[in-house]
């Protein structure tokens, strides 16, 4: 059946001709069934909107195949390549008691912020997460010059009340 019909490609003959060829082409190629598959239909995709004689069509879908399947492979091989230069490793999960006993800690320390003042926790926590005095002050309404008085006494407050809560429990 020729693919070609007034002038126009007709698609579906096209795919049934050439289709097994280009597969086997493909897996040979890849040794890959699914890459195979993945190539050959994106090749007939891109031949969508064209129109030439079956042959023509034919040599063209072999070249588009054979392409895709050089650029996937550097593609694979620079993805390999990246991979092998900065593996990526899963972070290994903590063992029940270590995540039990960081839960206690968490439940801790947030118990004990929650008994300083809100001035401190809030100075407190602005500084572990990296602000500068002068950020610390704008926020908290206060001098400056006195955020580190300030942070000193925080921090004083805080362990106080969070050793009180070891010795308790």
């Amino acid at each position: 059946m020729s693919a070609v019909q007034g002038g126009s490609t007709d698609y579906d003959a096209l795919f049934r001709d050439v289709y097994p060829s280009l597969f086997r082409y493909l897996h040979r190629l890849t040794g890959d069934q699914d890459a195979a598959e993945d190539i050959a239909q994106e090749s007939f995709v891109r031949l969508l909107g064209r129109s030439m004689p079956e042959q023509e069509a034919r040599l063209w879908l072999f070249t588009v195949a054979t392409n895709l399947f050089r650029d996937s492979t550097r593609t694979s091989r620079r993805r390999e390549r990246l991979l092998s230069a900065t593996p990526w490793k899963p972070s290994a999960l903590p063992a029940p008691d270590e995540s039990l006993e960081r839960g206690r800690t968490v439940a801790s320390v947030r118990a004990a912020l929650e008994q300083i003042p809100a001035r401190d926790r809030q100075m407190l926590l602005m500084r572990e997460e990296g602000f500068r005095y002068d950020e610390i002050a704008r926020v908290a309404e206060v001098a400056p010059g006195s955020v580190g008085t300030l942070l000193a006494r925080a921090t004083r407050r805080f362990l106080a009340v969070y050793d009180a809560r070891l010795e308790e429990g």
